[in-house]
């Protein structure tokens, strides 16, 4: 039986996924990638993220989305998996809207992170 858990996300794009968690300071490592888990068990997933106890986090496509895919019981972070998921999922929420709005000519004129954690972002685009 595996000990492994699936935590569904929204996460669709896997380079804003990568740049969330380098602005994170997570380090990480591009798959694809077997992260390990309780008495060897692997699981294979396209980012992987090394713990000091030798069991691993991964983020793996399940053909919607990207969910993470770690052994919870060995979980090592600072953070509780729910508060680690809303800072990568704010993140990468982040680095989505600034690279669709730069792809369709917009930039960020303006940004501004809230006492309750949200960012509030303008964006303007020049026109001739």
């Amino acid at each position: 039986m595996s000990h492994f858990s699936q935590i569904k996300t929204q996460i669709r794009n896997l380079d804003s996924l990568k740049d969330a968690l380098t602005e994170l300071g997570v380090d990480w490592k591009p798959g694809p990638r077997e992260v390990r888990g309780y008495r060897g068990q692997t699981h294979p997933a396209e980012v992987s993220i090394e713990q000091e106890n030798g069991y691993d986090i991964g983020f793996r496509w399940n053909g919607k989305e990207y969910e993470l895919v770690a052994d919870l019981q060995y979980w090592q972070q600072n953070l509780s998996v729910d508060g680690f998921l809303r800072q990568v999922t704010q993140r990468y929420a982040y680095q989505t809207v600034v690279k669709e709005t730069a792809r369709v000519g917009f930039q960020v004129s303006e940004q501004q992170k809230n006492k309750d954690g949200s960012i509030r972002l303008v964006v303007q685009r020049w026109s001739a």
